[in-house]
Protein backbone atom coordinates (compact mmCIF):
# COMPACT_ATOMS: atom_id res chain seq x y z
CA UNK A 1 0.00 0.00 0.00
CA UNK A 2 1.45 3.33 -1.00
CA UNK A 3 0.77 6.62 0.61
CA UNK A 4 0.07 9.56 -1.67
CA UNK A 5 -0.02 13.26 -1.04
CA UNK A 6 -3.28 14.99 -1.77
CA UNK A 7 -2.72 17.97 -4.00
CA UNK A 8 -6.34 19.12 -4.17
CA UNK A 9 -6.56 20.63 -0.68
CA UNK A 10 -6.38 24.26 0.24
CA UNK A 11 -6.88 26.07 3.44
CA UNK A 12 -10.37 27.31 4.25
CA UNK A 13 -9.24 30.93 4.06
CA UNK A 14 -7.92 30.48 0.53
CA UNK A 15 -11.06 28.69 -0.60
CA UNK A 16 -13.26 31.44 0.78
CA UNK A 17 -11.10 34.17 -0.76
CA UNK A 18 -10.90 32.49 -4.14
CA UNK A 19 -14.59 31.66 -4.06
CA UNK A 20 -15.51 35.31 -3.52
CA UNK A 21 -13.25 36.42 -6.38
CA UNK A 22 -14.58 33.77 -8.73
CA UNK A 23 -18.15 34.68 -7.84
CA UNK A 24 -17.49 38.39 -8.34
CA UNK A 25 -15.83 37.73 -11.70
CA UNK A 26 -18.65 35.41 -12.75
CA UNK A 27 -21.34 38.02 -12.07
CA UNK A 28 -19.33 41.10 -13.07
CA UNK A 29 -21.53 41.95 -16.06
CA UNK A 30 -24.82 41.50 -14.22
CA UNK A 31 -25.08 45.11 -12.93
CA UNK A 32 -24.36 46.41 -16.43
CA UNK A 33 -26.96 44.06 -17.90
CA UNK A 34 -29.61 45.16 -15.38
CA UNK A 35 -28.80 48.86 -15.84
CA UNK A 36 -28.91 48.73 -19.63
CA UNK A 37 -32.02 46.55 -19.66
CA UNK A 38 -33.99 48.76 -17.28
CA UNK A 39 -32.79 51.93 -19.02
CA UNK A 40 -33.78 50.72 -22.48
CA UNK A 41 -37.17 49.42 -21.31
CA UNK A 42 -37.79 52.77 -19.63
CA UNK A 43 -36.65 54.72 -22.73
CA UNK A 44 -38.89 52.69 -25.01
CA UNK A 45 -41.93 53.01 -22.75
CA UNK A 46 -41.25 56.71 -22.26
CA UNK A 47 -41.29 57.29 -26.02
CA UNK A 48 -44.41 55.18 -26.54
CA UNK A 49 -46.36 56.97 -23.82
CA UNK A 50 -45.23 60.52 -24.60
CA UNK A 51 -48.03 62.11 -26.62
CA UNK A 52 -45.74 64.84 -27.98
CA UNK A 53 -42.90 62.52 -29.06
CA UNK A 54 -44.76 60.37 -31.60
CA UNK A 55 -45.60 63.24 -33.93
CA UNK A 56 -43.96 64.50 -37.09
CA UNK A 57 -43.93 68.10 -35.88
CA UNK A 58 -44.22 70.25 -32.80
CA UNK A 59 -42.25 70.78 -29.61
CA UNK A 60 -40.75 67.55 -28.27
CA UNK A 61 -41.68 65.51 -31.35
CA UNK A 62 -39.41 63.02 -33.05
CA UNK A 63 -39.77 64.96 -36.30
CA UNK A 64 -38.70 68.25 -34.72
CA UNK A 65 -35.80 66.54 -32.96
CA UNK A 66 -34.56 64.99 -36.20
CA UNK A 67 -34.88 68.27 -38.12
CA UNK A 68 -32.96 69.99 -35.34
CA UNK A 69 -30.00 67.60 -35.46
CA UNK A 70 -29.79 67.14 -39.23
CA UNK A 71 -27.22 69.88 -39.85
CA UNK A 72 -24.90 68.68 -37.07
CA UNK A 73 -25.21 64.90 -37.58
CA UNK A 74 -22.17 62.87 -38.60
CA UNK A 75 -24.26 61.14 -41.27
CA UNK A 76 -27.09 63.48 -42.35
CA UNK A 77 -28.37 60.80 -44.75
CA UNK A 78 -29.43 58.75 -41.72
CA UNK A 79 -31.49 61.68 -40.48
CA UNK A 80 -32.97 62.16 -43.95
CA UNK A 81 -34.14 58.53 -43.93
CA UNK A 82 -35.79 59.06 -40.55
CA UNK A 83 -37.42 62.26 -41.76
CA UNK A 84 -39.20 60.41 -44.58
CA UNK A 85 -41.47 58.94 -41.90
CA UNK A 86 -40.57 60.39 -38.49
CA UNK A 87 -43.46 58.75 -36.65
CA UNK A 88 -42.60 55.33 -38.08
CA UNK A 89 -38.96 55.89 -37.16
CA UNK A 90 -40.01 56.93 -33.65
CA UNK A 91 -42.01 53.73 -33.22
CA UNK A 92 -39.13 51.66 -34.61
CA UNK A 93 -36.70 53.19 -32.11
CA UNK A 94 -39.11 52.87 -29.17
CA UNK A 95 -40.06 49.25 -29.95
CA UNK A 96 -36.40 48.44 -30.62
CA UNK A 97 -35.39 49.86 -27.24
CA UNK A 98 -38.18 47.90 -25.57
CA UNK A 99 -37.22 44.63 -27.28
CA UNK A 100 -33.52 45.11 -26.52
CA UNK A 101 -34.22 45.99 -22.88
CA UNK A 102 -36.49 43.01 -22.29
CA UNK A 103 -34.17 40.69 -24.19
CA UNK A 104 -31.13 41.65 -22.13
CA UNK A 105 -33.04 41.60 -18.82
CA UNK A 106 -34.44 38.10 -19.28
CA UNK A 107 -31.36 36.95 -21.17
CA UNK A 108 -33.07 35.76 -24.33
CA UNK A 109 -30.80 35.94 -27.38
CA UNK A 110 -28.48 38.01 -25.20
CA UNK A 111 -25.80 38.71 -27.79
CA UNK A 112 -28.38 39.66 -30.39
CA UNK A 113 -30.17 41.94 -27.91
CA UNK A 114 -26.86 43.56 -26.95
CA UNK A 115 -25.98 44.02 -30.62
CA UNK A 116 -29.36 45.69 -31.13
CA UNK A 117 -28.68 48.01 -28.20
CA UNK A 118 -25.24 48.82 -29.57
CA UNK A 119 -26.67 49.62 -33.00
CA UNK A 120 -29.38 51.85 -31.53
CA UNK A 121 -26.75 53.66 -29.47
CA UNK A 122 -24.44 53.97 -32.47
CA UNK A 123 -27.18 55.43 -34.65
CA UNK A 124 -28.18 57.91 -31.94
CA UNK A 125 -24.54 58.88 -31.40
CA UNK A 126 -24.01 59.50 -35.12
CA UNK A 127 -27.13 61.63 -35.35
CA UNK A 128 -28.58 63.10 -32.16
CA UNK A 129 -25.54 63.44 -29.90
CA UNK A 130 -22.79 63.82 -32.51
CA UNK A 131 -22.51 67.57 -31.94
CA UNK A 132 -22.00 67.27 -28.17
CA UNK A 133 -18.83 69.12 -27.23
CA UNK A 134 -16.72 67.75 -25.71
CA UNK A 135 -17.71 64.33 -27.07
CA UNK A 136 -18.10 62.75 -23.64
CA UNK A 137 -21.08 64.98 -22.85
CA UNK A 138 -23.12 62.93 -25.31
CA UNK A 139 -24.34 59.82 -23.50
CA UNK A 140 -24.96 57.67 -26.60
CA UNK A 141 -21.25 56.93 -27.07
CA UNK A 142 -21.02 55.73 -23.46
CA UNK A 143 -24.06 53.48 -24.01
CA UNK A 144 -22.46 52.09 -27.16
CA UNK A 145 -19.30 51.21 -25.21
CA UNK A 146 -21.39 49.71 -22.38
CA UNK A 147 -23.15 47.36 -24.80
CA UNK A 148 -19.92 45.95 -26.24
CA UNK A 149 -19.01 43.64 -23.30
CA UNK A 150 -22.51 42.15 -23.51
CA UNK A 151 -22.16 41.68 -27.27
CA UNK A 152 -18.98 39.69 -26.54
CA UNK A 153 -20.18 37.77 -23.47
CA UNK A 154 -23.91 37.43 -24.07
CA UNK A 155 -26.08 36.43 -21.12
CA UNK A 156 -24.47 33.20 -19.90
CA UNK A 157 -26.11 33.08 -16.45
CA UNK A 158 -29.38 34.02 -14.79
CA UNK A 159 -30.95 33.99 -18.24
CA UNK A 160 -33.30 32.15 -20.53
CA UNK A 161 -30.30 31.51 -22.79
CA UNK A 162 -28.60 29.58 -19.97
CA UNK A 163 -31.80 27.66 -19.18
CA UNK A 164 -32.26 26.70 -22.83
CA UNK A 165 -28.60 25.67 -23.11
CA UNK A 166 -28.92 23.51 -19.99
CA UNK A 167 -32.09 21.92 -21.30
CA UNK A 168 -30.41 21.19 -24.65
CA UNK A 169 -27.49 19.51 -22.83
CA UNK A 170 -29.88 17.26 -20.90
CA UNK A 171 -31.65 16.22 -24.08
CA UNK A 172 -28.44 15.54 -26.02
CA UNK A 173 -26.69 13.73 -23.19
CA UNK A 174 -24.32 16.53 -22.18
CA UNK A 175 -22.95 17.53 -25.57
Amino acid sequence: MTQGIRTDTRTTLLNRDRGWRDTAAHYALLPLRVFLGVTFVYAGLDKLTDSAFMKSGGAGSIGETMRGVRSSAAIPAMVDMALKNPVGFGYAVALGELAVGIGILVGLFGRLAALGGALISLSLWLTVSWSSTPYYYGNDLAYLMAWLPLVLAGTPYLSLDAALRSRRRRWTGGY
